[in-house]
């Protein structure tokens, strides 16, 4: 799976397995250049994260509720309208806008 944002295809990674989405980007020093989807979830938390990440929630149509840019580790939020949580590569949801349809693309 891929989005498509600034003309530039993220490749996604779902999680749908609880010990997946428990690591999800725990621990990960390379810096990262693909994204990570978790479904039906409405926490979101970065700890144990080693970079900083831009986060998107979309609701069940991938439409966009709200983005956070430049997240650093060891933080935590409860987002109830949330249905989808993205965790994106840093400067991407600059691109991004709320309201909008998050374009997926399947392989």
């Amino acid at each position: 799976m891929y989005i498509k944002v600034n003309n530039k295809k993220i490749k996604i990674l779902e999680r749908t397995k609880k010990l997946d989405r428990f690591k999800s980007l725990k621990f990960v020093l390379e810096k990262i250049d693909y994204g990570i989807k978790i479904p039906k979830t409405h926490l979101i938390s970065t700890y144990f994260f080693c970079q900083r990440v831009d986060i998107c929630i979309t609701d069940k149509k991938d439409i966009i509720i709200k983005l956070f840019e430049n997240v650093k580790s060891e933080k935590k939020r409860l987002m109830i309208k949330s249905y989808n949580i993205y965790y994106l590569p840093l400067n991407t949801c600059k691109y991004l806008k709320i309201g909008e349809n998050l374009i997926i693309k399947e392989k």
